[in-house]
């Protein structure tokens, strides 16, 4: 992975139902772009909400013949315990197509979330945010970014 073609993706879990498509015309339209400057790989926390949806769109990205890379950066290997069925099975789905995981930590622990956010912004020249809500752990993680110069991109505005 090389930092200068590598992108993270940071958003909220819940996104406004009024909000979500145009979220994703823009979350398209920058991944493009940044496709286009050669970027190759892209990395997603694998959350509930915004991180499943960029993940998803890297996919299609990946099935329509792009030669990009998805890897998840995982908090711990169980991240998926208290989510519903329907919820673990797409989780299940997606880890399916990805190029590589991560795990950050082994199990949960305090900080564990916040670890996974530093190490994708580490990795990255790029974010891609979907940033609506300060105080927030996507706003910590888009802080952090800024303050480690990538180039931000919010969606969400």
């Amino acid at each position: 992975m090389d930092k200068s073609s590598t992108c993270c993706f940071t958003g909220h879990r819940k996104l406004p139902k009024e909000k979500i498509e145009q979220i994703i015309i823009r979350l398209d339209q920058e991944v493009e772009n940044l496709i286009n400057m050669g970027v190759t790989d892209f990395i997603s926390g694998g959350a509930l909400g915004f991180d499943q949806i960029a993940a998803s769109l890297i996919i299609v990205k990946k099935e329509m013949g792009c030669k990009i890379r998805l890897i998840f950066a995982l908090p711990c290997k169980n991240q998926d315990e208290f989510w519903s069925d329907k919820q673990k099975r797409l989780y299940h789905n997606i880890i399916a197509e990805v190029d590589e995981v991560i795990y950050v930590s082994e199990e949960y622990a305090n900080g564990c979330m916040k670890k996974r956010n530093r190490y994708m912004v580490d990795q990255s020249a790029y974010c891609i945010c979907a940033l609506l809500r300060p105080m927030s752990g996507t706003d910590q993680t888009v802080r952090y970014a800024r303050q480690k110069e990538l180039r931000v991109i919010n969606v969400a505005k």
